[in-house]
């Protein structure tokens, strides 16, 4: 049997493939909009881009226009474009929401662990996610890879999320699915809890424990994180 103790003292989670399946969904709309207007980008390329930064994503978008013939452009205005090309679609977060999410964050609180979110998407985004999908309260620090130069890989998320907890990373864990995140959370010192997710053909390698549900975090995080 599991103790109830817990040895570490705050979770960090990531958003996008934890807390929401989203990430199949945006890759479905990518793949579907490039089709419909004949662009050759490769669903690999696509793929590659799960667990990036919106900085990322927006300078992706400019090369892979260019490539296609549609001219030279920054980030901001290729990302504007498909805006437009996307304009009246939204997603139901509250249908993506992982199941277990509600239930773990409150078991996680109930036995004293401080929650955080580092998520490399934009911050009105977070925002809408955790709205929709009434978990907003749950968390004592949101923090979005936009307030940084660069996101995921880079550690600069967790290292600045443990800075607002007042917490060294041997007192914190994450959790998080994409190698990006998983790379992020290691460089950052923490132990890293995987959702486990093989549609992106990604390695997960790196991360201390992977978990099917997140229901099993509770267990993993009970655990210290150790297989």
């Amino acid at each position: 049997m599991v103790s109830d103790a817990i040895p570490f003292k705050a979770v960090i989670f990531d958003m996008d493939g934890v807390l929401i399946d989203s990430e199949a969904a945006y890759a479905n709309e990518l793949i579907d909009v490039f089709g419909a207007r004949g662009l050759d980008v490769t669903k690999d390329e696509i793929y590659g881009l799960v667990g990036s930064s919106q900085k990322t994503f927006t300078s992706s978008l400019a090369r892979w226009f260019a490539r296609n013939g549609l001219g030279t452009m920054t980030p901001d205005e290729a990302v504007a474009l498909y805006y437009r090309w996307t304009a009246g679609s939204s997603y139901d977060y509250a249908a993506l929401l992982n199941p277990g999410v509600p239930e773990t964050l409150a078991a996680l609180r109930e036995r004293g662990v401080r929650l955080a979110l580092a998520s490399s998407s934009p911050m009105n985004n977070i925002q809408d996610v955790l709205g929709q999908c009434g978990i907003a309260g749950m968390f004592e620090v949101v923090v979005s890879g936009e307030q940084f130069h660069e996101s995921k890989p880079n550690p600069k998320i967790y290292l600045h999320t443990m800075e607002v907890l007042g917490l060294p990373a041997a007192a914190c864990c994450c959790v998080e699915d994409s190698a990006f995140g998983i790379e992020a959370g290691k460089r950052a010192g923490l132990t890293v809890i995987a959702k486990r997710e093989e549609r992106f053909g990604f390695s997960q390698d790196q991360a201390d424990i992977i978990v099917d549900t997140i229901p099993e975090v509770l267990v993993a995080v009970q655990l210290g994180g150790k297989r």
